[in-house]
């Protein structure tokens, strides 16, 4: 990072789903592009950001006097890309629908632990 003559780096890591927009550590990195605090954002890899929309992203953030530097460019065919966006999207919904489930499964036993009794 020296060499490049980046100080003041700050690392930000977010465990979510980089399919949802409301990611509250996403979202204030965008605020904080979007008002021209941030230079330099360095990526590990260009996907972790975003899954969908990198180079809408890329645009946003080049506009706004942010250089984006991704350190692995590694690419894949678009065979490869297209099947690991649809675990990607199979795996999201899949989550959803457990998580529902789950709230189903909660709303049937309090509304059975509310029913008037009968005696």
């Amino acid at each position: 990072m020296v060499a490049r003559g980046l100080a003041g780096v700050e690392f930000v890591e977010e465990v979510g789903g980089d399919l949802k927009f409301k990611r509250k550590k996403f979202l204030v990195l965008m605020d904080s592009i979007g008002c021209g605090e941030v230079k330099v954002l360095i990526l590990a890899h260009r996907d972790r950001l975003t899954r969908f929309g990198f180079d809408r992203f890329k645009h946003y953030a080049l506009s706004n006097g942010c250089e984006i530097l991704v350190l692995n460019q590694e690419r894949l065919s678009p065979e490869q890309e297209m099947v690991q966006d649809l675990m990607t999207i199979t795996h999201c919904f899949s989550a959803r629908l457990d998580g529902l489930k789950n709230y189903r499964k909660r709303l049937d036993e309090a509304l059975k632990e509310n029913e008037p009794s009968c005696t």
